[in-house]
């Protein structure tokens, strides 16, 4: 075979890792199958016929052997992760159980295909969190099989998009703050995502030329000896951010922590869970000088990597506006939520005698103040949830417009009112629409 007639199946290739690498291994002239849950419009516009959507996880043994043998992909790689238990999965279930399942499948066919499988650096004796020793356990499971392999462990992985610990970066780069001394001095490689592509590239090509004897482990990173700290510190020099001259409370972070932990299992995605902290207190470290010395590919340092990401005005508002998001949704759900709780309780008398004295009935009047006090309040946990988020914000936006109208016509005297609350709607109303723009993760 030769390259342009070796298909890759890339699992997961919404994330970080599987979309830089779906996209590089294509202009390198692989063909390429990107296979995930779900992916954005920019995605599917930018795959095209290679977007295959499946619920992979969820997929038992002869479903998951149908979508391999429809994509007919003699290499697979796996980029399926999950950083802790939620709404989106377990650990055990993504990191382990599915391995099992892919690793049956594979080793079933004719001629086994390929595994290529992302997994994190680290010993095994300094797996402290479930997703570190499910993520081992995963590992185990390949190198027991009948499946040739090779395990990639890349470091904090450096790329285009920013997504999840890699936005955050991002975000603290543009605020005078950096982290606290336990773990701004923690060892913290990183890893170019292109030297990820570079490596599939280089072991796919010996595939071709048909080395299939693989068991290989390679952890794929800088030869950098770099610090969380230095990492923050190259973000910062990029996109000209402020200096670093507030120390984060490490009593913060890990309140923070437990907050993203609640919110999670609304649907959402924070960075900086608990798993994350653990992850980045123990730091990231390896030797890629086995990788270094089977491929010859020299890895690309930080400073490099990170000259290579934009630092135009788009990259600056994104940086900017990062965590800002959380706070206006937030505000927004209180927002939403207390004015219907407060019309409904301490205001209501004040609220229903608003209406009877424009000619509401009485009863017309407490109905009236029920009905708007529950939608307000539904539409505020609408947008607590992530699913039923953009839809909670329109609706919000067209609420607000026919109270606006509404009180125009029926009771326009309001609008001149001291506390000014109907002027106040519009600036509501321009808070929500920068809400549903920002409401896009990838």
């Amino acid at each position: 075979m030769t390259r342009s007639h070796l298909t890759i199946a890339i699992l997961g290739a919404s994330g970080l890792i599987g979309e830089a690498i779906a996209a590089s291994l294509s202009r390198a002239g692989f063909p390429v199958v990107a296979i995930a849950r779900r992916f954005s419009a920019a995605q599917k516009a930018a795959f095209g016929t290679m977007a295959v959507e499946a619920a992979i996880v969820d997929l038992d043994n002869a479903a998951l052997n149908m979508l391999l043998d429809d994509s007919r992909a003699e290499i697979v790689v796996n980029c399926v992760g999950i950083l802790q238990d939620g709404p989106g999965g377990a650990t055990d279930m993504v990191h382990r159980a599915f391995v099992e399942r892919l690793v049956g499948v594979l080793g079933s066919r004719r001629e086994p295909a390929l595994l290529i499988h992302i997994s994190i650096p680290g010993r095994d004796a300094d797996d402290r969190t479930l997703f570190s020793r499910t993520r081992r356990e995963g590992e185990h499971v390949i190198q027991s099989g009948p499946v040739p392999f090779v395990i990639l462990r890349p470091a904090f992985v450096i790329a285009n998009a920013a997504y999840g610990s890699s936005a955050l970066i991002r975000a603290l780069a543009m605020l005078p703050f950096k982290f606290p001394a336990d773990y701004a001095q923690r060892q913290f490689a990183t890893t170019d995502a292109s030297d990820i592509a570079r490596t599939i590239a280089y072991v796919a090509d010996c595939f071709a030329e048909g080395e299939h004897r693989w068991s290989a482990l390679w952890e794929v990173m800088t030869r950098d000896k770099t610090t969380t700290g230095d990492v923050l510190e190259a973000f910062r020099r990029r996109l000209g951010g402020p200096k670093g001259v507030l120390t984060l409370p490490t009593w913060l972070l890990k309140l923070g922590s437990k907050a993203a932990d609640l919110v999670a299992y609304l649907g959402w995605a924070p960075p900086i869970r608990t798993t994350a902290l653990e992850e980045m207190q123990r730091g990231v470290a390896g030797n890629p000088e086995p990788w270094i010395a089977a491929t010859a590919i020299e890895p690309m340092p930080l400073a490099a990597s990170v000259g290579n990401i934009a630092a135009d005005v788009q990259e600056k508002w994104f940086a900017r506006l990062y965590l800002i998001k959380p706070l206006i949704l937030a505000s927004l759900v209180i927002f939403w939520v207390f004015s219907g709780l407060i019309a409904l309780t301490a205001a209501f008398d004040a609220a229903t005698g608003i209406l009877t004295s424009h000619g509401f009935a009485l009863f017309s009047a407490k109905a009236v103040t029920v009905i708007s006090s529950l939608i307000d309040i539904s539409i505020g946990i609408g947008i607590a949830i992530r699913r039923s988020s953009a839809m909670a914000l329109v609706v919000g936006i067209f609420v607000s417009l026919a109270y606006m109208i509404g009180a125009a016509v029926l009771t326009p005297d309001l609008w001149i009112e001291p506390l000014g609350a109907l002027v106040k709607t519009g600036p509501a109303i321009v808070l929500m629409l920068i809400a549903l723009a920002l409401l896009e993760n990838r």
